[in-house]
């Protein structure tokens, strides 16, 4: 199964609101599944249908705009274990800047900036687990 297929079957899981989804072709198989109860003390955003991609993976706050997990998997700050990170506070990132690799079933994913500005927080330790919608970084 390739990535596209994966992440609209995310997108389907997450619009349906059933908690776990298993789909089988062939010989592959892939499992979806996320919590319906938010974390104890965790925020909620009211989501609307029409909300498009950006708005989902991301927010915009008074205090700037927060870069969330779009999917769910391991954090990885650099490209490979020693190197320099992809982003660092207080760097000016552009649209379409790496900020990020998120590990999700043996792929690596890269997370992009979808907005220009400053970062102002990284969120997550490296090689941590997040979950779909996880904060990742705050750029003002």
């Amino acid at each position: 199964m390739d990535l596209r297929k994966i992440k609209k079957l995310i997108d389907l899981v997450e619009a349906s609101g059933i908690s776990e989804l298993e789909v089988r072709s062939g010989d592959e198989s892939i499992r979806i599944a996320r919590s319906l109860a938010p974390a104890a003390g965790a925020a909620t955003t009211p989501r609307t249908d029409g909300a498009d991609r950006s708005a989902r993976t991301a927010a915009r706050s008074p205090a700037g705009f927060v870069v969330r997990a779009p999917l769910t998997g391991t954090f990885y700050c650099a490209p490979a274990p020693g190197e320099r990170p992809f982003v660092r506070v207080g760097q000016t990132v552009a649209v379409g800047d790496v900020l990020c690799i998120i590990e999700s079933m043996k792929m690596m994913n890269q997370i992009e900036a979808e907005r220009a500005g400053r970062v102002v927080e990284v969120a997550v330790a490296d090689a941590t687990p997040v979950e779909t919608g996880t904060p990742l970084f705050r750029i003002e």
